[in-house]
């Protein structure tokens, strides 16, 4: 049996800014979409440095859960079909091992898989300043067709929480699946003179 159900593959890295990752997670979840997440153990660490969150209840999020040095795992090999892949946030580790086909962890091998299967791949960069080498891989993944999708949100929806500029960049990651979702506020014109 076929299901046309969404099958997403979920990569959290040690970049600061898990609570992206988090928030991506229970969106996914509450809209009954299959995923298929690795936490770095360096993404497990910042968790408890930047949030009040409890790793164990983030992890029952997923569909199915995996250790980042599981290289036997099902999301490592391009016959196991999936929809694509999201990595939020991505650190600059990761998106280096990922640009030079390093493949140290199932995160940056599923990454590797979800290029050579030519799936849709978002990364979703938390870093400031980029360096040029940092650019540089960047724009090596965004030339074979990776989304670069960096964690910049917009104020023209008037955020009011530090929640509000979450649900803005994890509300564009959506829209790369073509998730339907209203959890930002989408611009309008508003036909004002200046």
């Amino acid at each position: 049996m076929v299901s046309n159900k969404l099958k997403i593959v979920v990569g959290v890295t040690g970049s600061s800014g898990v609570v992206y990752g988090i928030k991506l997670l229970y969106l996914l979840n509450k809209f009954g979409v299959e995923t298929h997440v690795v936490l770095s153990k360096w993404a497990e660490k910042n968790i408890e440095i930047e949030t009040d969150e409890n790793i164990t209840k983030i992890k029952k999020l997923a569909t199915f859960e995996y250790m980042e040095n599981d290289m036997a795992a099902s999301i490592s090999s391009g016959s196991f079909k999936t929809d694509g892949m999201i990595i939020i946030p991505c650190s600059m580790k990761t998106l280096a091992s990922i640009a030079n086909g390093y493949d140290d962890n199932l995160i940056s091998r599923a990454a590797s898989v979800t290029i050579k299967e030519n799936r849709k791949l978002v990364i979703v960069p938390r870093e400031t300043p980029l360096s040029q080498i940092h650019l540089s891989n960047m724009l090596k993944l965004a030339k074979i067709g990776v989304v670069i999708l960096p964690a910049m949100p917009g104020f023209y929806h008037r955020p009011k929480t530090v929640n509000d500029l979450v649900l803005h960049i994890v509300g564009k990651t959506l829209d790369q699946f073509k998730i339907n979702n209203e959890v930002f506020k989408r611009w309008e014109s508003n036909k004002t003179d200046f």
